[in-house]
């Protein structure tokens, strides 16, 4: 008889007592990070990271140019040459969306000149899976044959096909785009703030995910249905900037540590959710979701 992968965990876990031996102590998710080595977590690369500037503060982006190379590239020029300043929160949609840049962007005579990014970028809704490093769930998805984490971004993968791709997790980054394929030029970001829209997937282009700030998004007021677009523009939420960290001077940086989702620290975590025997769980769930994995982040230590 072959175990389902979500079976396996269970087994494994079970084996110890079923052997007559002690089951390893149970370390909830705080213990585990607690005690994870300094070298379980990386920094966060201020090349690859990108600060909106908001009244209520700054939200942090990480962005995921293995994935979307050319997006990726777009949005630092975007960046660079203060495309977002002064641009808005224009779009909150319950349990779905917060989508923010233009709002005029489909008006030619009032949309923001682009400067010097492209105007036209390919559909980056996939990747080649060969050489990508990729740590899988043994849990069954409804979306795709594998799911896991790859460079640090919920991901899932066919293998049959070589084919990887980014998936619609809360907090998730994607560059919105018209009826083609190919129409998004990165200027217009949206950021999942409810159920994960799996849907999605290899349909829009992902860009990266938020790792902190999302309290900042997730709690603005709502627009009206059924889109959650805000058509009176006294209720736009003003965009400050938005800049790439490495332009930033080292003092006014955040100091962020991300833990790799590689390690034995991660595993643990993961399994410690998956399998929770806190005295609150009367009932272990012996399964997980892709996108109810934590990604844990913390301020680098003095």
């Amino acid at each position: 008889m072959r175990l389902r992968p979500s079976l396996l965990a269970c087994a494994l876990l079970l084996a110890p007592a079923l052997a007559g031996a002690e089951p390893p102590p149970y370390r909830g998710m705080q213990e585990i990070l607690d005690a994870a080595p300094a070298g379980d977590w990386r920094e966060l690369d201020p090349e690859r990271t990108l600060y909106l500037e908001l009244e209520a503060g700054r939200v942090v982006i990480e962005l995921a140019p293995g994935f979307a190379p050319e997006h990726v590239a777009n949005i630092r020029t975007l960046a660079a040459g203060g495309f977002w300043d002064g641009a808005h929160v224009y779009r909150v949609q319950d349990n779905f969306v917060v989508q923010f840049g233009d709002a005029h962007a489909d008006d030619p005579a009032r949309a923001r000149p682009l400067g010097s990014a492209r105007t036209k970028l390919p559909a980056e809704f996939e990747r080649d899976a060969a050489g990508l490093d990729f740590d899988a769930l043994p849990d069954a998805d409804g979306w795709a044959p594998e799911v896991g984490f790859a460079d640090g971004f919920p991901a899932a993968r066919d293998p049959a096909a070589g084919k990887a791709w980014l998936a619609h997790c809360y907090g998730m980054v994607g560059a919105a785009r018209d009826m083609a394929p190919d129409t998004s030029t990165g200027g217009e970001l949206y950021v999942v703030i409810g159920q994960a829209p799996r849907q999605l997937d290899r349909n829009i282009t992902l860009v990266g995910r938020v790792v902190q700030g999302m309290e900042l998004l997730s709690s603005l007021p709502r627009g009206p249905e059924p889109m959650g677009f805000l058509e009176d523009p006294a209720r736009w939420v003003p965009i400050r900037a938005v800049r790439l960290a490495a332009s930033v001077p080292e003092a006014g940086r955040e100091r962020l540590q991300l833990l790799r989702t590689g390690t034995a620290t991660f595993r643990e975590l993961v399994e410690s959710r998956r399998n929770r025997r806190d005295g609150f769980y009367v009932r272990p769930a012996g399964h997980i979701d892709l996108c109810n994995v934590p990604l844990p982040v913390r301020r680098a230590p003095d």
